[in-house]
């Protein structure tokens, strides 16, 4: 059973990373943590040194999370299986969020790369991780003539991963599963996706 003290912790993350997605980092004051998450700034600077170490925990547990659920989101029977259910879990997920705040490392990337070093590389590692994860799978559909084979699996693995990233934007902009679902059926028919072999 987690103490107070810890479940005043959680608090705190959890309804940090709500802010960080919708207002940015930037924008996210301490005292819009504070109301939040219904605590005291003596609560807040006990747990956490100050804003960037919320931050910066934020990002590491989102890490650990989404690495998680790309694993679970590549499983299927085959290589081309495991692309298709990606992409289905994919726009799934960003369905469930009602297309609010959009992917918190997509943001990330564009609000820390030329300000803050430390978060821009633990963003860069998990877009690094991404893209690897995307080429081991599309090498594998590749040698089982699942998907093309006339592309490198490494550019193609950027292709998806920069397209997904996009289709999520837009499908943020405009709160609708529309460009994301068109996005991931592009990528689909430029792959060549052949899930049933």
């Amino acid at each position: 059973m987690s103490t107070k003290g810890e479940q005043t912790r959680e608090k705190i993350l959890n309804e940090a990373r709500l802010l960080f997605k919708q207002k940015g980092f930037g924008a996210t004051t301490i005292n819009d943590l504070l109301d939040a998450s219904g605590t005291t700034k003596g609560n807040l600077y006990f747990h956490f040194s100050d804003k960037e170490a919320v931050v910066l925990e934020v990002l590491q547990r989102e890490q650990q999370s989404f690495y998680r659920f790309i694993d679970q989101a590549f499983s299927g029977k085959s290589a081309a299986a495991g692309l298709d259910h990606f992409f289905h879990n994919a726009l799934e997920k960003n369905r469930q969020s009602g297309f609010v705040g959009g992917c918190l490392f997509g943001n990330a990337a564009l609000e820390t790369s030329d300000t803050s070093p430390l978060f821009a590389g633990l963003v860069r590692d998990v877009f690094t991780e991404w893209i690897k994860k995307f080429e081991e799978k599309i090498s594998s559909a590749q040698a089982a003539e699942q998907i093309r084979t006339d592309i490198p699996a490494g550019d193609l693995a950027e292709m998806v991963v920069a397209t997904v990233e996009g289709g999520i934007m837009q499908s943020r902009l405009q709160k609708s599963a529309d460009p994301l679902k068109r996005s991931l059926e592009t990528l689909r028919r430029v792959l060549g996706l052949k899930v049933n072999q």
